[in-house]
């Protein structure tokens, strides 16, 4: 069988006497793939990212990356893996060429040709200063940084926030490329749209501890639905309030809207008597099943949490 790319077992970080940042974590990552990696702000996303990288030490566990041990090999592991952190900190004097050679220095080597695709692809004008790009520039150039040797493994910490809708697609693509070349993604993302653009697979992350591994289009034929039934005269919400799987029952003039977990029969049994128009039903999106994992505390978020953006 082909080495994983990341191999992590049992993978536990405690900082003093209470907090527990990360909680015993299993997680293995083929080769190959573009994995996902959700939770929100304090889940443990990027303690784990950190660990992998050997900035900071678990308290207990261990993993390995490419075959290698991430702390014992890390030196030698830096120069495979290709890091874009999310918070990126550069040298505001240099030009966006210049701090691309001074890392391709200490990585080992740059490809020039390539770095020129990039960062014609990504509208990146490498002869200005850090000091004077965008927020989405400085995003861009940190792309670029993480690229630029064709690394086996790349590790990317929100790799699209700042950046407009046209660069994310072209981000997308350089993604599938990698992959096409039998190369490893780990992202983490607080975009969901984006994971399930391209992510075969997602971990679903809360308090430190693993919630789900999923491939995302299982995760997308999740067992609910939500429905809207349209009546020929309005109906009583409290018809379905008690039926077995039926949840979040709301009436707007004819019409009854809920979300549905199992089978249909007890909803057709409930409303004996009443009589359809119509059915509606929609498929849950991504967005949707993250919010199953995260039950109120997610719910509460969203209501102040622009859509498509609950995670961080």
């Amino acid at each position: 069988m082909t080495t994983p790319a990341i191999e992590i077992r049992g993978l536990t970080k405690q900082y003093g006497s209470a907090k527990v940042a990360l909680d015993h974590l299993d997680l293995s990552i083929a080769q190959g793939e573009i994995f996902g990696y959700l939770g929100p702000n304090g889940a443990g996303k990027t303690t784990t990212i950190r660990c992998l990288l050997d900035i900071i030490r678990p308290t207990s566990g261990s993993a390995a990356i490419l075959g290698m041990d991430a702390q014992k090999d890390s030196v030698a592991l830096h120069k495979r893996i290709g890091y874009l952190p999310g918070e990126l900190n550069l040298w505001g004097g240099q030009t966006g060429r210049e701090v691309v050679s001074y890392l391709g220095r200490v990585r080992g080597g740059v490809d020039w040709p390539y770095v020129g695709q990039l960062s014609e692809r990504l509208s990146l004008d490498l002869k200005k200063k850090v000091r004077s790009y965008s927020t989405g520039n400085r995003r861009k150039l940190g792309l670029v940084l993480a690229l630029m040797d064709h690394p086996e493994l790349l590790i990317l910490d929100e790799p699209t926030s700042g950046l407009d809708p046209l660069i994310q697609q072209i981000f997308h693509d350089l993604m599938r490329e990698v992959r096409a070349e039998g190369r490893t993604v780990f992202l983490s993302s607080h975009i969901l749209s984006e994971v399930q653009a391209i992510c075969e697979r997602v971990a679903i992350l809360r308090d430190g501890k693993l919630q789900t591994v999923e491939r995302v289009v299982d995760l997308m034929t999740f067992k609910f639905s939500d429905l809207t039934l349209t009546f020929r005269a309005p109906v009583a919400p409290s018809l379905l309030a008690h039926v077995l799987g039926v949840s979040d029952v709301t009436a707007t003039g004819n019409a009854l809207h809920f979300r549905l977990s199992g089978d249909f029969d007890p909803v057709l049994r409930a409303l004996d008597g009443q009589y359809v128009v119509a059915l509606h039903t929609s498929e849950p999106s991504l967005e949707d099943i993250f919010l199953t994992y995260y039950g109120g505390e997610a719910q509460t978020h969203a209501a102040t949490t622009p859509q498509k953006e609950l995670v961080r």
